[in-house]
């Protein structure tokens, strides 16, 4: 089984919203797994939002490439976006702060099985 999404959208989180909706209706196309399903849209979602509202600023004028590709029981979901990128620390999270950012990532990260980030790409692998 192969199926690869390698497409970018703008900033625009409306926008956003419907375009994760379609990826991940012809993605369950592939999938029988639930967990996974659910696991795989928490993940675009985090890491899609976090690269518009972050690394983007919200510009319209700046674009989400998402690159999701599902091949020899292996889902690799990588979202890069046009800031300036930053480095992932997953100890600098304390969930008793109560802060809004940087949970996002901490979740994603437990549901990877591999995860890291280079400047302003953000990876996540799931084998399955």
């Amino acid at each position: 089984m192969c199926f690869i999404v390698d497409e970018s959208i703008c900033s625009d989180l409306n926008e956003i919203k419907g375009f994760l909706q379609d990826i991940l209706n012809q993605l369950e196309k592939n999938i029988d797994d639930e967990t996974l399903l659910f696991d795989t849209k928490l993940i675009l979602h985090e890491l899609v939002a976090n690269g518009a509202i972050h690394g983007n600023s919200k510009d319209c004028s700046k674009n989400i490439k998402i690159r999701l590709e599902l091949k020899n029981n292996r889902l690799q979901i990588e979202v890069t976006d046009e800031g300036m990128g930053f480095c992932f620390d997953e100890g600098a999270y304390d969930p008793m702060e109560l802060k809004c950012n940087g949970r996002g990532l901490v979740l994603v990260n437990g549901l990877s099985d591999e995860f890291y980030v280079d400047k302003n790409k953000a990876v996540s692998i799931k084998y399955i």
